[in-house]
């Protein structure tokens, strides 16, 4: 039976021009620094965020959690807007491993409210925990892809300068928000001492993240990604991936799944039943609001489930839908269609 999988773009599957680099790259010891595949991946990494240094991680929510632990220190609080994946999806690591309070700061926009960012930020005071770290994301993963205004970024970040307070950018897809404003990546990550980025996602290699920072933070940073078990060995097939992955071709190409999640939302919004703010399809997500009379959101998920659509049900009650390399208009059509056919 014919799959469509819209619940995510960690499917998203290496090219031939990777599986090809992969297999002819040469392999060192990434831990002393012999690994040639991932040397080259970092500084290409650094270059296109605009920073000094990068290292190789194999996850994201790992990145974020070095970058967490080299910013700040045991029993420190932390600023982020109230629904940062830091927060709600990595499994409470900035608690359990960095030992970190967390003070959330609404922002519906994907960026916190520069006002509600100085008010959090703890005075000086031995009652108090330190504020030692802001954290910001690009996209929004909990609001559906959208891409937060670069104009709050950089009133954030007067703020922190203000005060003394880095910035952390987890921008697992800063690509596809840059692809969506137009910028290059690092005209976002200027915003931020240090950044992630995911390679594994829309961008299609198998594995692996990038945190990059200034010399002196990847210095701290690479002890706590040892520590943390991210000293991997012979990287090299997979920086190879990665360093396509970064081409100013491949990042390119997620302008085609913009423009998929575009039609799939337009399409769904026809259908009786579906709200969908299309103002907010920033890229490739798709957030669906769903109330039907006839048929509910868990109803609707494996109805479609069994003609072949992965969707995810959504807490707002609807549905979340990710586009991805693997999904094209053909897909896009088919969904809209098999939908409309459940609903009527």
């Amino acid at each position: 039976m014919r799959t469509i999988d819209l619940r995510r773009d960690t499917i998203t599957l290496p090219t031939a021009e990777m599986k090809e680099a992969a297999f002819n790259a040469t392999l060192g010891d990434s831990v002393y620094g012999e690994d040639d595949a991932q040397s080259s991946l970092e500084s290409l990494a650094a270059r296109k965020l605009g920073k000094e240094r990068a290292i190789f991680v194999p996850s994201g929510t790992q990145g974020n959690l070095v970058a967490l632990l080299s910013h700040t220190e045991r029993g420190n609080e932390i600023i982020t807007e109230e629904n940062a994946h830091i927060r709600t999806s990595e499994t409470g690591g900035a608690a359990c491993v960095a030992g970190l309070m967390i003070k959330t700061v609404p922002g519906p926009d994907g960026a916190p409210d520069p006002d509600g960012v100085s008010f959090a930020i703890r005075k000086r005071d031995i009652h108090y925990p330190k504020t030692s770290l802001i954290c910001l994301e690009s996209t929004h993963y909990r609001y559906g892809g959208i891409v937060p205004p670069l104009e709050k970024f950089d009133r954030i970040r007067m703020i922190a300068k203000e005060h003394g307070i880095p910035i952390h950018l987890d921008g697992a897809r800063i690509f596809n928000s840059s692809v969506s404003l137009g910028v290059e990546a690092k005209e976002i990550a200027r915003f931020a001492d240090s950044v992630m980025v995911s390679l594994s996602k829309g961008l299609g290699a198998p594995v692996g993240s990038m945190l990059c920072g200034s010399e002196m933070f990847i210095e701290k940073a690479s002890r706590y990604r040892k520590m943390l078990g991210g000293g991997m060995r012979q990287t090299g097939w997979l920086c190879a991936c990665g360093i396509v992955a970064l081409s100013d071709e491949n990042i390119g190409r997620l302008s085609a799944d913009h423009e998929n999640a575009r039609l799939l939302a337009r399409g769904l919004s026809q259908i009786e039943g579906f709200e969908i703010d299309l103002s907010r399809i920033h890229t490739n997500y798709v957030v669906a609001r769903f109330s039907h009379p006839r048929i509910g959101v868990s109803e609707l998920v494996v109805s479609l489930e069994e003609k072949g659509i992965l969707v995810t049900p959504h807490d707002a009650g609807g549905v979340r839908c990710v586009v991805c390399r693997e999904v094209d208009t053909d897909d896009i059509s088919y969904t809209v269609e098999t939908v409309k056919k459940i609903v009527q």
